[in-house]
């Protein structure tokens, strides 16, 4: 299985990394609406919509970001899609109603298109502030995580969400938080590698109300982790899909951003 992970990992850095650094911004966009298709995809899995049905709504998904590119309307799908991890996102992980099934069904395919289509919005809009800004936001998921997996193997004893993610816990939480906090005052301390999203966000509102929304920021890449727990609890997999052998499905791997990016640039703008 670690074999599998790692080069999985490889082959994924192997196409990520040359494109984020170096390629032009419009072959980023093109990347990621592929990763947003196979995303769409699972999504619709998880909700039970059928293997057509899961085919024919990532077609849509990725219809929808190409029209919604030709709009330009990034803010307002930004505001969306903040209003469902805000509100509706907290509302379904304390009630826990039956997802793929009914109304919440109808809502999640809809809200799924709306969600998608922002956080390719976001990701392009990081990408054209520059390497360096697109790089740092997407740090701020990443070392939550990370902090998150070492702070609960060490120190974790409370469960956050038994009833939906049993491994994850409070202390692991907030040392994801501590790690957020730590590399983001330390980059905007030292001016490293600016602009990134650290320095402008500070830039904008100040340190102290940067750091505070940092701190949001950390809450929300655990709301959207728990979120999709939820859905592959109540769908009764372990992952959302078998296309990254050793780590899962796509939206195993972007769970987090997909709250993180919109609300990010919401605020920033």
């Amino acid at each position: 299985m670690l074999k599998t992970r790692v080069i999985t990992a490889v082959v994924l850095l192997a196409v990520l990394l040359p494109v984020t650094l170096f390629a032009p911004v419009a072959a980023f966009g093109v990347l990621i609406r592929v990763v947003v298709l196979f995303a769409a995809w699972e999504w619709a899995r998880l909700l039970k919509v059928g293997s057509l049905g899961s085919i024919l709504y990532a077609a849509v998904a990725s219809a929808v970001v190409v029209l919604s590119a030709e709009l330009e309307a990034p803010r307002a799908l930004f505001k969306a899609a903040g209003i469902f991890w805000i509100v509706a996102a907290p509302f379904v992980l304390l009630r826990k109603p039956v997802l793929a099934a009914g109304v919440w069904r109808v809502f999640l395919l809809a809200a799924g298109l709306v969600i998608f289509a922002a956080c390719w919005h976001a990701l392009f809009a990081a990408r054209v502030a520059g390497v360096a800004f697109v790089l740092s936001l997407l740090l701020v998921v990443w070392l939550a995580d990370i902090g998150a997996y070492f702070a609960g193997k060490a120190f974790g004893r409370h469960k956050l969400a038994p009833a939906i993610s049993p491994g994850k816990t409070w202390e692991g939480a907030v040392g994801g938080w501590v790690a957020v906090m730590a590399v983001s005052i330390a980059a905007i301390a030292l001016h490293a590698f600016e602009p990134t999203f650290y320095s402008a966000l500070a830039t904008r509102v100040g340190l102290g109300r940067a750091l505070f929304v940092l701190t949001v920021l950390v809450v929300f890449s655990v709301v959207g982790d728990l979120f999709e727990s939820m859905l592959k609890r109540q769908a009764g997999v372990k992952d959302s899909s078998g296309l990254l052998p050793g780590h899962g499905g796509v939206l195993d791997r972007i769970d987090a951003l997909l709250p993180v990016l919109p609300l990010a640039m919401l605020l920033l703008g």
